[in-house]
């Protein structure tokens, strides 16, 4: 069994800076893409940013120049580094990875369970 588990949420004033996390464990064969989404209330999810295994990056409009994904491919890992914070980036913020799992050997796409970042103004 897979999992992807998020952490780093928390409230932060605008302007502020947090780190997400999200690991992924289990029986898991290799790890394509891992991205970050995120979905405000009362608002559609949205892509965030992507990182590839090969580490090639692409951002939402919205992000670009704030934030920077990144991964480490030994500990199955990607991080999102949120700078200078707004208050519109206030949102759940979900953890994605295209990966296949030993179980399956078939791509599938996981989910975490979201971490809240909240952007006071």
């Amino acid at each position: 069994q897979v999992q992807l588990v998020e952490s780093g949420g928390g409230l932060v004033q605008a302007g502020g800076s947090l780190r997400l996390s999200c690991a992924a464990s289990g029986s898991i064969f290799s790890i394509n893409t891992m991205s970050w989404y995120r979905q405000a209330p009362g608002k559609q999810r949205e892509l965030v940013a992507t990182i590839t295994s090969g580490k090639n990056t692409n951002y939402a409009d919205s992000v670009k120049g704030r934030f920077t994904i990144s991964r480490d491919n030994a500990k199955n890992t990607v991080y999102l580094q949120m700078n200078s914070l707004k208050p519109e980036d206030t949102a759940v913020y979900y953890c994605n990875a295209l990966l296949i799992s030993r179980a399956t050997m078939t791509n599938a796409f996981y989910w975490g369970q979201g971490t809240q970042v909240a952007v006071s103004s």
